[in-house]
């Protein structure tokens, strides 16, 4: 299918052989779900940043994408979506900060509905027409303030937050199936961690995992 977005390259540093790089090194870094590391191959991310940066796709590093807001760098991208799956089978998928559409995309893969929430309008009218010519249709993008979810689409096998949280509200937490997962960014400023939440039968579990850096998620919608 011809589109604008699909014919950006495929040479040089936007190249399979690029991609091949992203995934030997997400490998040396400890990502080992055989799922993720296919979802992260089969997703070319040079097509969801500016072309200023395509050059710079597939280093392991965030990208501006506007807004002020970051594309995630393959590793933390990797790394939440192998945390999220646990090695089980993902249904239905909250993604609260969906920016520019590449994880909702890596996530597409990995279960059978993807519901992703994003603030910015702007944003999210790019990473529909990006996932449309990439004939990813399992995605639901809302614009909408995702704060405290989306209860409408729940529950959830795993819900993935794309942006720092002071703390996980309780509200985003209820809208996990028993031995779901939810991953998030926690913290303000320069100190945040990745955490791991799981639904228990009798409430929740947490586990804090390493140091990240994220902007802040939002209120609002705009």
């Amino acid at each position: 299918m011809a589109s604008t977005v699909i014919s950006r390259a495929g040479i040089g540093m936007t190249s399979p052989r690029a991609r091949l790089r992203m995934i030997e090194n997400l490998k040396k870094q400890g990502i080992k779900d055989p799922q993720v590391l296919a979802a992260m191959d089969a997703v070319p991310r040079h097509v969801f940043v500016e072309e200023a940066f395509e050059s710079r796709a597939y280093e392991d590093t965030p990208l501006p994408i506007g807004h002020g807001q970051t594309i995630s760098s393959p590793y933390i991208v990797a790394l939440t979506c192998e945390l999220a799956r646990g090695g089980g089978t993902l249904e239905r998928v909250l993604e609260i900060g969906g920016g520019c559409g590449y994880q909702a995309a890596v996530l597409a893969r990995l279960a059978a509905k993807v519901v992703s929430m994003e603030r910015i309008a702007a944003l999210i009218g790019k990473a529909r027409l990006t996932l449309r010519e990439l004939r990813i249709n399992n995605v639901l993008f809302k614009n909408a303030d995702g704060t405290l979810g989306y209860p409408d689409g729940g529950p959830y096998d795993a819900i993935v937050v794309a942006a720092a949280m002071p703390f996980i509200p309780d509200e985003l937490k209820a809208q996990l199936k028993p031995g779901g997962r939810l991953v998030a960014p926690v913290g303000m400023g320069e100190v945040q961690h990745l955490v791991v939440v799981e639904a228990r039968e009798r409430g929740f579990t947490e586990r804090e995992m390493e140091a990240v850096k994220f902007v802040p998620l939002l209120p609002g919608v705009g």
